[in-house]
């Protein structure tokens, strides 16, 4: 770098202003740490509705500044569409097959006692290491009103800190826009007339800014999860206020969609059945999801504003992520736990600070939230447990199209024994473990996957060769011994009874 510097400056000394400008700005370029610092960001129920990753709707004017300076990851999958699993995998950096962490219930550490968890391993080499509010699964919203975190991994951290906030009981104008939900889980939209921080994501950034000026001056590994956009949608009137419910585009759905999906998953979540979101009432969801979004937005803004003007920001390595994807209406559906494409992909950004060169690019190389954990122990030099399925990132933090990324399909699994691979061309999904029907959809000619070609005949040798690959990439997940364990916890309640 200070060779071709030199030439450059030797070759254009006429320009020498403007030219040494831009030298002065490489040649102070963040250098890396000896033991950089990690802020790691989730959000929840989040698919990619973020205006940096295309969405033509939604305004995220704070995560799209991140992007620009880190890294987007087009192409990031979730392991399991569901909070717990998918947050259990994401800090283990395990399948959930291998895990045995496959939906909300049960805890970690009942299935694996001994597991080194991604901040545990920042932890044990003298890190700080902190939560604010949802990182492991945490029932919302009963759990943000109890201000409690049943499912935390208390090994995980040396300080965690539980939000109380009161969600849709904040004063405010309020509406059901899923008027047959009438659980917890309902579409039920909020304009607060309150503030920013007398709500649950901005009591977490508080919260957040609180610890960065308390611990900046040791090595720390912070997660902060944001609850929004999770229903209920709550956020003060002026996000709101930045959109026009009328302008709200629906997701196009074909006629009779569903007709060729298998009949186990055909109706779960199905609106006509579950929600009865009319047309009118989907733009008021619509409107609700975006403010929230939003809302979410400006307070990661706020923490990454705290990040600099703490003088922070050229020794910290950043993540955003969500944790599943989330259906608005797509296939007719709401919600999560399918394994369509809007389901299973996530919002993925990464600011490394010293690697500068692919900074404001994006990646459409196919990755996986299991990838996390060890990109991080390899960018910050902390020794990783060798269990670890996933694979480092960082070739694609040096070069978007690397060479050196060989992985060329990504699984994602649900209820009703879904099992999912998704490859650069195609979308292959199996439901029962095999035996309750199939998916394919040709994603070249089909991305909305409108159309199941599985069986279609002249599909068939690709049917086939999908399903091999995704019985090899099970079984790499630790699918055997879930059966097995499985088994096993069946006859234990067997002699019980």
């Amino acid at each position: 770098m200070l060779k071709l510097q030199h030439l450059l400056l030797k070759a254009f000394r006429p320009a020498l202003s403007i030219t040494a400008l831009g030298m002065s700005l490489i040649a102070n370029a963040a250098e890396k740490p000896q033991k950089p610092n990690v802020l790691f960001l989730m959000s929840d129920d989040l698919n990619t509705a973020l205006s940096g990753f295309g969405h033509k709707q939604c305004k995220t004017p704070n995560l799209d500044r991140l992007a620009q300076r880190g890294v987007k990851f087009e192409s990031m999958h979730c392991q399991y569409p569901v909070c717990g699993a998918s947050r259990a995998s994401i800090m283990t950096g395990l399948y959930p097959y291998s895990n045995g962490m496959m939906g909300n219930s049960g805890k970690l550490r009942e299935n694996l006692p001994n597991v080194v968890t991604m901040s545990q391993v920042f932890r044990d080499q003298d890190y700080y290491a902190g939560r604010v509010s949802k990182i492991y699964h945490m029932g919302i919203p009963p759990e943000i009103i109890k201000g409690t975190a049943v499912h935390d991994d208390a090994n995980s951290w040396e300080e965690a800190i539980n939000i109380t906030a009161l969600e849709a009981k904040v004063p405010g104008e309020r509406k059901n826009w899923s008027p047959k939900n009438h659980t917890s889980q309902n579409f039920k939209g909020v304009i607060a007339s309150t503030g920013d921080s007398e709500h649950a994501d901005g009591m977490a950034a508080d919260r957040a800014i609180e610890i960065l000026d308390r611990v900046k001056d040791k090595p720390f590994f912070l997660a902060v999860g944001f609850v929004r956009p999770h229903v209920p949608l709550v956020a003060p009137k002026k996000y709101f206020d930045m959109y026009n419910r009328d302008d709200m585009e629906v997701p196009y759905v074909p006629e009779n969609d569903l007709d060729d999906v298998p009949e186990i998953i055909r109706e779960y979540k199905l609106n006509s059945r579950f929600y009865g979101v009319t047309p009118e009432y989907h733009k008021g969801l619509l409107h609700a999801y975006y403010a929230s979004v939003t809302y979410m937005d400006a307070q990661v803004g706020r923490v990454l504003a705290a990040l600099e003007e703490k003088g922070l920001k050229d020794n910290t390595i950043v993540v955003f992520t969500s944790d599943h994807g989330y259906l608005l209406g797509h296939h007719n559906k709401f919600q999560k736990q399918h394994l369509f494409e809007e389901s299973t992909r996530v919002p993925f950004i990464v600011s490394v600070p010293w690697m500068q060169s692919q900074h404001g690019k994006g990646t459409k190389q196919l990755t996986e939230l299991i990838d996390l954990y060890p990109t991080l122990a390899d960018l910050a030099g902390v020794p990783a447990p060798e269990i670890l399925q996933g694979t480092s990132l960082k070739p694609l933090l040096e070069n978007i199209n690397s060479s050196a990324w060989t992985k060329n399909d990504v699984f994602t699994v649900s209820r009703n024994g879904g099992e999912s691979i998704r490859t650069k061309d195609w979308r292959f999904t199996q439901w029962g473990f095999g035996e309750s029907g199939t998916e394919l959809y040709d994603l070249n000619k089909d991305p909305g996957e409108f159309t199941n070609q599985a069986n279609n005949p002249e599909y068939a040798s690709v049917v086939k060769k999908l399903q091999q690959q995704l019985l090899t990439k099970r079984d790499e997940a630790g699918y055997q011994e879930f059966m097995a364990r499985k088994m096993d916890n069946q006859k234990k309640k067997g002699k019980k009874k």
